[in-house]
């Protein structure tokens, strides 16, 4: 036993209660590493170090049941540390009572806790003796927690641990084995890590290698280029709780967008989700009419982010392109859509109805909606948290003749106030962008807007909670990474069948090892 100790195996077995409290702070290490409150950057190593203590502290646990507590201890304050700002969107603008957005907040990481919970459980259960081998099976096992947490209900996989790794050594594995990919073996070398007397050495000099390794790898050309854009990315600003407001907000909007989409010179102009918060035929007489009409020829496009649809139809969220000589507008509809914010989860109305946020139920467009076409770049784009979603992005390289040059994002995450969230939000447009090997342009409210190259590199960025209009020139790029290949043809499957795969073997073994006692 004290062979596998883990980084605490010198010490005099702790008690529960701080074997809890060390757990606790471990996850809220966690969170940090994903985007630290004072500076927005993400730590890798901190990752590491967090997840490692995990491992320790379910080594030293007497049981299963208290190695299951302790995971969900630890996940609860990740999680909760991760997404605190939903209470900003709950209480400061959804008018919920403080004391309910905060129990919300906590009943939703405590929640989706549960699935870390049972990993730590059947790791302290079914771990083989080998050093090796217990890493291997706990990183199993938490990539199969990441999954369900991303697919399950709807899946909210925000602050996957994989994000912290954006600009360590772990981020050569985006193009081949994608963010979840990255935190199978972020996991892995984490339990190494935390390995205790014996094969401590072993183990720890192995993760050092795998780093290195990883960190001096020459890069792998996934793309190639395709030509620039000039883009011209729009960030109005408006206060969340005036956007949706006729006598402020809106008026505001109509304006300012109005006037940057018809006095831009830039190739594409690009405003972001709700930019214009009216329905079509809610706007005042003409004024689509104009910027239809600003569009139809010359040599500048525009998408813009908008409402659409009516009582009788359903409303969708969407994004409306205008291109030089398109019989009608280019329109792309929002599939993954927010639980509670865009619709209602069955049971769930009498929460929605306690808060005051517009357009609460959206139809769902579909996976794999075709790209806007301009100047020899496919556009495709993806609204507010769709991009966390990598998979779905993934479906629309299925074709390689049709599949994206340049991701949009739109997105108004003022409903965050200026937190964290920010910056996280920017590091999971950064993951993608080196997933797939292409540029990812972000049009937001309050921030971050920003250009991303094929690299995750931010190359230019407007100041958040300003009022402005970025310029720059965007790459686009063809050819299909590892990741983007098997993910269009089977989503997220060769994960599961792996991690399961892995689960079941060490299930077996633990039998046999209980038999021969």
């Amino acid at each position: 036993r004290r062979r596998h100790g883990g980084l605490m195996a010198r010490m005099p077995r702790p008690g529960l209660p701080v074997l809890a409290a060390v757990a606790v702070a471990a996850g809220l290490a966690h969170a940090f590493a994903l985007a630290s409150p004072w500076s927005g950057a993400p730590a890798w190593w901190l990752q590491l170090v967090a997840l490692a203590v995990l491992v320790a502290t379910v080594d030293r646990s007497p049981s299963w049941k208290s190695a299951a507590l302790l995971g969900w201890f630890f996940a609860t304050a990740w999680l909760a540390g991760t997404f605190w700002w939903l209470f900003t969107s709950m209480y400061t603008y959804g008018g919920l009572p403080a004391p309910l957005a905060g129990l919300a907040v906590l009943a939703l990481a405590a929640f989706l806790a549960l699935f870390y919970g049972v990993v730590c459980g059947l790791f302290k259960a079914l771990a083989p003796v080998h050093w090796a081998g217990r890493a291997i099976v706990f990183a199993a096992l938490w990539l199969l927690a990441e999954l369900a947490r991303g697919t399950w209900l709807t899946g909210f996989p925000w602050g996957a641990a994989g994000y912290a790794h954006v600009d360590g050594p772990l981020a050569a594995l985006a193009p081949v084995v994608g963010v979840y990919g990255i935190g199978f073996v972020a996991a892995g070398l984490a339990a190494l890590l935390a390995t205790g007397p014996g094969a401590g050495w072993r183990a720890r000099s192995t993760a050092a290698l795998v780093l290195l390794a990883l960190a001096v790898a020459p890069a792998v050309p996934w793309s190639t280029g395709t030509g620039r854009l000039d883009v011209a990315l729009l960030q109005g600003n408006i206060p969340q709780d005036e956007k949706f407001q006729p006598g402020s907000g809106v008026p505001v909007a109509l304006r300012w967008y109005g006037e940057q989409l018809v006095g831009s010179r830039a190739s594409l102009v690009i405003a972001p989700e709700t930019a214009i918060p009216l329905l079509p035929q809610q706007l005042p007489a003409g004024y689509a009419e104009t910027l239809q009409k600003r569009f139809a020829d010359g040599q500048q496009a525009a998408l813009v982010g908008i409402p659409m649809g009516d009582l009788r139809a359903g409303y969708t969220n969407s994004v409306q392109g205008w291109v030089p000589g398109a019989v009608q507008p280019y329109q792309y509809d929002k599939h993954h859509l927010v639980p509670f914010g865009e619709f209602i989860p069955p049971l769930f109305r009498w929460f929605t109805d306690l808060m005051n946020i517009p357009l609460g139920d959206f139809n769902r467009g579909a996976i794999g909606q075709p790209s806007l076409v301009w100047q020899g770049q496919r556009i495709a784009p993806n609204i507010c948290y769709e991009d966390l979603f990598g998979e779905e992005l993934g479906a629309r390289f299925a074709d390689p003749a049709s599949a994206p040059t340049i991701f949009a994002n739109f997105s108004n995450i003022g409903w965050f106030g200026n937190s964290v969230a920010i910056d996280q939000h920017l590091h999971i447009s950064r993951l993608r962008a080196l997933e797939f090997s292409r540029p990812m342009v972000r049009a937001t409210n309050t921030g971050a807007t920003a250009i991303i190259d094929h690299e995750g590199r931010v190359t230019h960025s407007l100041a958040r909670y300003t009022r402005g209009v970025l310029q720059g020139e965007v790459e686009g790029r063809e050819g299909t990474t590892a990741y983007a290949w098997w993910v269009a043809r089977w989503s997220l499957w060769p994960l599961w069948l792996l991690a399961g795969a892995v689960v079941v073997v060490a299930w077996v073994h633990a039998r046999r090892r209980q038999d021969a006692m």
